[in-house]
């Protein structure tokens, strides 16, 4: 058996020698290509990490095509076990790349007919790189989007644990950089939370109209021996086959979609990470990053940077990039196919692999984080309560417009005076407005102040709680 295979093998190579070294696409080619060129048109050089993926797609399609009598079961088992012995090559490291090895499908049917013969050459009846490239990503991105969907698990995990344990720390919360209202540190960590649980979800819609099968499609024009696209799409874990061939291998609203998910998780990581830069200079001093997440200065002793929390803000740009980029690329291409779509898989790799380092380091920098609770209480000052005095004349029966401007006056009082809201005596707030009683002093405690923010969404201690218990819910 292995003598015939490896004679076909040769009659094979041999009908191959006229055109172009047996290139899929050589038999209208009698020149060499510029070995420049040969480079510049290759894609091996990276298309190779979805070779697993590559291998499924064949082994589904000569299952398919054996059931339309394209191959007979003897050369579907052939096939068959001839990509199993490459997944294992690939698997091992093994398997070694030619240099006439333009992209992963053709290195993996190279192999296949190295290994046996010429029943190799009856595995692409049909099928076209076109439909085999959109296939192959799909496939790989619907791994990586279930691989990306637990790391953001983990980071909202993260937030929930902290939040629970932070509950009772107060500080301030900031409008345009300014201290503006004494809010929970937990219930800044659960804002990232909730942003990451809109990326989960937008993660998860993306997969799901990621899970269309091209498969069968063809070139452009479908395929005209009546292969079972419903089976191919069963058996390799789609939903379902595209509707349009022409849509089918030309489109890539998937990876732009994805491109533009990465880059709108990025922008929510960037700005957690902008905060937490701040909280932890000496200016603020509300937190600190763990050794394991900073480094030091080769110049200044004294310093520790932020270093993790910097680099995720810095590659929020390269993602940002990566979609424009790939956009203006789409944007005037002809309907169906073209080559500018090789520009397709580095963006969305490189897009995967950044927000999976990110996700990893953000979760691994917000669970070691140190908590400064004594700086960020004593960052609180009882101007912030301003809007509470605000609160405390409606509560009086005076409309918030009339209650806003007498806020305003005591404010200019304890200027005027160069003492702190609370140290104005009842008589100051007598002399502003009538509807000020003794218990305007009962108003000078944050943690009263935080807790009558309950309505669903606040920052009071039962609303806290209640948005741990959601994202729990949510998790599971």
């Amino acid at each position: 058996m292995a003598t015939s295979a490896a004679k076909r093998a040769k009659t094979d190579a041999s009908a191959d020698a006229g055109h172009e070294g047996g290139k899929l696409w050589g038999g209208r080619f009698t020149g060499e290509t510029d070995p420049v060129m040969e480079q510049f048109n290759a894609s091996i050089g990276y298309d190779k990490r979805m070779w697993r993926q590559d291998i499924n797609g064949s082994r589904a399609y000569v299952k398919a095509t054996e059931k339309i009598g394209i191959v007979s079961a003897e050369e579907r088992d052939q096939i068959l076990g001839g990509l199993d012995t490459i997944y294992t090559e690939w698997e091992s490291g093994k398997f070694d790349i030619k240099g006439g090895d333009e992209d992963i499908h053709t290195a993996n049917e190279r192999r296949l007919k190295e290994l046996i013969g010429v029943a190799a050459g009856k595995l692409h009846t049909g099928r076209s790189r076109n439909d085999q490239v959109a296939t192959d990503m799909r496939l790989w991105l619907m791994d990586e989007c279930d691989s990306l969907c637990a790391k953001i698990k983990a980071f909202i995990q993260t937030c929930v644990g902290r939040a629970e344990k932070e509950i009772d720390v107060l500080f301030p919360g900031y409008t345009h950089l300014q201290r503006a209202q004494p809010i929970r540190f937990s219930h800044w960590i659960l804002s990232f939370a909730w942003m990451l649980q809109r990326d989960l979800e937008r993660l998860e819609e993306i997969k799901q109209r990621c899970a269309e099968c091209p498969l069968g499609s063809g070139a452009l024009a479908g395929h005209p021996f009546g292969v079972d696209r419903e089976f191919l799409a069963k058996e390799l874990g789609f939903n379902r086959p595209t509707r349009n061939s022409l849509d089918a291998v030309g489109g890539r609203d998937f990876v732009l979609e994805f491109l533009f998910w990465g880059s709108l998780t990025m922008q929510h990581l960037s700005k957690w990470s902008e905060d937490l830069s701040m909280y932890s200079s000496k200016e603020f001093g509300f937190v600190q990053c763990s050794d394991a997440y900073s480094t030091g200065s080769s110049l200044m002793p004294q310093k520790k940077n932020p270093d993790a929390l910097e680099l995720i803000r810095g590659r929020s740009g390269r993602v940002f990039g990566m979609c424009a980029g790939f956009m203006m690329t789409c944007k005037g291409l002809p309907s169906t196919y073209n080559k500018d779509l090789q520009e397709d898989k580095e963006p969305m790799f490189d897009v995967a692999d950044t927000l999976s380092s990110v996700l990893q380091i953000a979760t691994g920098v917000l669970s070691t984080l140190i908590i400064h609770k004594d700086a960020m209480r004593g960052a609180l000052s009882m101007d912030m309560l301003s809007t509470d005095v605000a609160y405390y004349l409606v509560r009086k029966q005076v409309t918030f417009r009339d209650a806003h401007a007498i806020a305003g006056k005591a404010v200019a009082k304890a200027e005027d005076k160069g003492c702190s809201l609370s140290e104005l005596t009842f008589e100051d707030y007598r002399s502003i407005h009538s509807a000020f009683e003794e218990d305007i002093t009962k108003i000078w405690d944050f943690e009263t102040s935080v807790d009558q923010y309950n309505a669903t969404g606040g920052t009071g201690r039962i609303s806290v709680q209640g948005q741990i218990d959601a994202l729990k819910e949510l998790l599971k």
